[in-house]
This record gives C-alpha cells, sequence and structure tokens, in this order.
C-alpha cells in the first residue's frame, strides 16, 4: 500500500499543483489528501470531459501539467477532449491521468465494472496514450510519467489497482436537513401507484430502492435500477416515457444532474404528460466518498423551472415531502428538488437482481 501523502508530495515536487476530475470510490483516500492539501488547487468537475479540457486551459496559460483523476467508467466521457483536443495530432497537450480500474481482470466487482476492466489498458492504446500501472515504487512510476509529457508533449495515463492508496480520513460536507435519500424514496414509494415506474440513478439510490421492495414484498417489475452510465439516468427515463402511456419518475442525484445538466433542457422540451423528474440533492458525490459537488451552490430548483418544467417543488421535510408528492402525482410534467443530508446505513445491500434479470421483468411489464 501507498502512502497517499508521500504520493501526493512526489506529485508536488514534479511540479504538479493543478488537479480536477470526477471522483472515484478506488481513489477516495487521494482525492481526500487533494481537498485537504492548501498547496493544491482542485476542481471537482461537473464530468470527465470537463476535467480533461480544464487541464487543457491550465496548461496554456500556466506551461504546467495539470493532473486528471477519473474512475475508468469515466474514460467515455473524456474520448472527445483527449482526441480531439490533447491529441498530438491537434494540440499535442500533456497532462497526467490517475485512472481508477474497477474491474480489473481477476479481481471482484460490479457487473457494470466488468466490461470497462477488460478495456481499460485497450482503450488508451487504441487513443493512443500511454498507460502505467502504479506499482510500489511510485516515484519511478511518476517520473517516468513526468519524462514522457516533456519528451513528447502528451497526455500520459496512471492506473490504479483497488486498495493502492493508504486512508486518509475525509471531511464530509455537513448540512442541516433532516432527510435522508432513503427515507425520501421510502414516502415517494408510498404514495405512488403500484403501476408507476421509477427510474433510478446508479448507486445507492438504486440499491434503497430494491430494499425498500424487498423490505415490503413488492415486486421491482415497475423498478428500472440504472447501474453504470451515469449522468443518462434522466434520458434512459425519457425514452422510457416516450414508449408507454404509464405514468414515468425519474429519481436522479445531483452528481448525476450535474455531470450532463443539459439534458434536462432537451427532456423538458420532449416529455410527454406521463413524465417526472425527482432530483435528490445532498450536494455530494456519495456513492464514492462523499466529495462535494456544487448541488448546493447552484439553484437546481431555477435551473429546471428554466428549463421549461411546468411546476417545480423544493423539498426539505417528510411532512412537506408527503404533501408535494401528492401535488407532483397531479401536474403532468413537473419536478422535484429535494434536499437531503448525507448518509446511509452501514448494512446497505445491492440488489440480488442482474442487470439483464432487472431489465426482463421490467421490459415483460411494459410490453404485454
Amino acid at each position: 500500500m501507498i502512502d497517499t501523502n508521500e504520493f501526493l508530495n512526489t506529485l508536488t515536487e514534479y511540479g504538479f499543483d493543478f488537479y480536477t476530475g470526477v471522483p472515484d470510490s478506488l481513489l477516495k483516500n487521494l482525492c481526500a489528501g487533494i481537498s485537504s492539501s492548501v498547496k493544491l488547487s482542485n476542481i471537482t468537475a461537473a464530468n470527465e470531459g470537463n476535467a480533461v479540457s480544464l487541464a487543457c486551459g491550465y496548461y496554456l496559460s500556466s506551461g504546467k501539467p495539470a493532473v486528471v483523476y477519473m474512475q475508468n467508467s469515466g474514460i467515455g466521457n473524456a474520448v472527445n477532449p483527449l482526441l480531439s483536443l490533447a491529441d498530438e495530432d491537434v494540440y499535442s497537450i500533456p497532462f497526467l491521468m490517475i485512472v481508477g480500474w474497477r474491474g480489473e481482470p481477476g479481481t471482484s466487482d460490479e457487473p457494470q465494472h466488468k466490461k470497462q476492466g477488460k478495456l481499460t489498458i485497450p482503450l488508451f492504446e487504441t487513443m493512443g496514450i500511454p498507460t502505467v500501472v502504479l506499482e510500489n515504487d511510485y516515484r519511478k512510476c511518476i517520473e517516468e510519467c513526468a519524462e514522457y509529457m516533456e519528451k513528447y508533449s502528451r497526455p500520459i495515463a496512471l492506473v490504479i489497482r483497488k486498495n493502492t492508496f493508504s486512508d486518509i480520513p475525509f471531511s464530509k460536507g455537513e448540512n442541516n436537513f433532516s432527510l435522508s435519500r432513503e427515507e425520501s424514496l421510502e414516502i415517494i414509494t408510498e404514495h405512488l401507484s403500484e403501476n408507476d415506474i421509477i427510474v433510478s440513478t446508479t448507486g445507492k439510490t438504486s440499491r434503497e430502492l430494491f430494499e425498500i421492495r424487498e423490505r415490503r414484498h413488492q415486486s421491482h417489475r415497475c423498478d428500472f435500477l440504472t447501474v453504470g452510465s451515469m449522468g443518462h439516468t434522466s434520458s434512459i427515463a425519457l425514452g422510457i416515457s416516450l414508449g408507454t402511456d404509464k405514468t414515468v419518475y425519474c429519481a436522479d442525484g445531483d452528481g448525476s444532474f450535474l455531470m450532463h445538466m443539459g439534458s434536462a433542457a432537451v427532456n423538458s422540451v420532449n416529455m410527454g404528460e406521463n413524465f417526472r423528474y425527482i432530483v435528490l440533492n445532498n450536494g455530494a458525490h456519495e456513492s464514492v466518498g462523499g466529495q462535494q459537488t456544487v448541488g448546493f451552490d447552484v439553484n437546481i430548483p431555477e435551473i429546471l423551472a428554466a428549463c421549461g418544467f411546468s411546476e417545480v417543488f423544493s423539498v426539505k421535510t417528510a411532512d412537506e415531502l408527503h404533501e408535494v408528492i401528492e401535488k407532483m402525482k397531479k401536474t403532468p410534467k413537473s419536478a422535484m428538488v429535494i434536499f437531503i443530508k448525507q448518509g446511509s446505513r452501514n448494512n446497505l445491500g445491492r440488489p440480488l437482481l442482474s442487470p439483464q434479470e432487472n431489465k426482463k421483468i421490467f421490459m415483460e411489464n411494459l410490453i404485454k
């Protein structure tokens, strides 16, 4: 295991002082060290492509390569600026990518990470980006990356295995909201009809929804439990709503909403009477460690209203949610932002259904 602070100090010795990216559970200790450092600048980007672009801009104004951190699932978001901006055939801009290797072959991981794990290094090879798998001799790895960027003025990827970095206590953001995400989902599902559809975002939201149904001995036929595809939950929900007359509720998170915020505008213009949109806003990427988003710094309800949702409700307490969900049921094309605290049960499990099993019973319910 590598001492996280010593690793960051070595990066500083090589001149890396600007960091940006999207948090990853494999990199949570690294992100904690970056966030707590007074010597380093850090921006949690909306998505990985934004982070690559920020790194490119920083290099253009400072002449210094930046560090871009991400989970390997975020490579897809980064492909466009990697190939059309940073590539040697375009501007040839160097930066160090630190990439968490979820689904590494030979390890146990969630189904949505398996294919990405197999293709992580081949994807970089296809793009002409060299990879270095971080080993215990991390100084040599950093030196190799720094020398490559200096010589060729190109990006390089440092790939990180599970349990690579030592623990760093992480100070989660605090808020005064009383509702939890799971309690919010309990109330929402209590008020909906047995035929209403719920599309839940990736991470703990889908895990909690699954367990709520299990506790109540209810079917999962009306739930699409999104795994992977972070930021695309609302688009999935819109597509589902266009193919059915049933009311479709999208239970999204602030991190997912912010990642591809433009979809809110497209959804509002193209949605039908049966579409409802909910953002569970705790101001954090909780499923990967609790790193802060800008969910509390921007006015999400006003953004949704400006995009064209018919009415946008804001909720902060259980009593308000009981009242507002009933109003929402009667208000086509509406949206709701629920302000919640961070946190989940320590014994929170994972869906017992595979993604393909979930798809099968979900489609059997919709397609008669």
